[in-house]
């Protein structure tokens, strides 16, 4: 077992313990991971990236990861292999010879 198959062994663990599986579905989980991250945000709001608290940005980055976890479960998807995935598109849309040292969108390369 992987290390991310572990870690959403555990989170499913501790949500069927609580019976909160019936509050999970993919809506709800995709909001809660919208929601987490807007808190993420408040963290940096009207301060320096530096400033922020790395607790609670660990915190509020640990929700985000948890639900989306969850969510991935939830579709059968394999949280490796669909980063990897997307890693490969995104190496086909900014190609490096292009891409390298700016923050242009692929279709102003």
């Amino acid at each position: 077992m992987t290390d991310l198959q572990q870690l959403t062994a555990t989170l499913l663990k501790f949500r069927n313990e609580r019976d909160w599986e019936q509050f999970h579905n993919p809506k709800d989980l995709a909001l809660a991971i919208s929601i987490e991250a807007g808190e993420l945000l408040e963290l940096f709001l009207w301060k320096k990236a530096e400033d922020a608290n790395r607790e609670k940005v660990k915190e509020e980055l640990a929700d985000i990861l948890s639900f989306s976890l969850l969510l991935a479960d939830k579709y059968g998807f394999d949280v490796k292999e669909i980063v990897l995935e997307k890693i490969r598109k995104n190496a086909e849309k900014y190609p490096v010879e292009k891409a390298k040292g700016t923050a242009k969108k692929y279709d102003e390369l």
